[in-house]
């Protein structure tokens, strides 16, 4: 993760998002469970000055209150301590899956109709997109798909409907600043088009 976030700060990324744990994850066994969280606690509290010094804002999102209290006072605490870094803003996704994200957006509309704010024939994708976790970032330019998977896993099913896709066979725990840089070349020499067609 830290050579992620250098890497990241290297080649001038302004926002960089982490798939650090689904609400699939949940269904692991329980042991595996609660190691991940010890290390998910260590890696928050380790890491929160080291981040905060390189200017990385972190914000956490997902269904959070699922976590345990260790975990859920270090998410709470390394927000706190970087609210006000500009460099990077890095977010890590935990307890989180896209379609759970996409029912509470709708949950969300829904009641804002209810209580007479909103008609349902006024929606916009600009609404839809204010009531997600991601509201008011832009969407990801490109994704990066380690360990040579080629599925996108629930994660950001309405942000990604115009990003690129890389796809590379080097495990997370092997992902190293020079994949990502290699990443980013790559989605440079590319055309995005965002379904026009290129005029010459």
């Amino acid at each position: 993760m830290r050579e992620a976030v250098e890497g990241a700060i290297q080649a001038g990324v302004r926002v960089l998002t982490l798939y650090a744990f689904s609400q699939e994850n949940w269904n692991r066994p329980a042991a595996e469970v609660a190691a991940l969280m010890r290390l998910l606690q260590r890696y928050l509290v380790k890491e929160r000055e080291e981040l905060q010094s390189q200017g990385v804002r972190v914000r956490v999102f997902g269904q959070t209150d699922m976590l345990p209290p260790g975990p859920r006072r270090a998410v709470a605490e390394i927000q706190r301590v970087t609210a006000d870094c500009d460099r990077l803003q890095l977010n890590l996704m935990i307890s989180y899956g896209s379609r759970a994200e996409i029912v509470r957006a709708a949950q969300r509309l829904a009641a804002r109709v209810q209580r007479g704010e909103l008609s349902p024939d006024a929606i916009t994708e600009a609404d839809f997109e204010r009531e997600l976790y991601t509201a008011g970032l832009p969407d990801p330019d490109l994704l990066i798909r380690t360990s040579g998977e080629q599925r996108i896993s629930n994660f950001m099913l309405w942000q990604l409907a115009y990003t690129e896709l890389y796809i590379t066979p080097v495990l997370w725990p092997d992902f190293s600043r020079d994949v990502l840089l290699e990443a980013i070349d790559d989605y440079h020499k590319r055309e995005r088009r965002f379904g026009r067609v290129t005029v010459i």
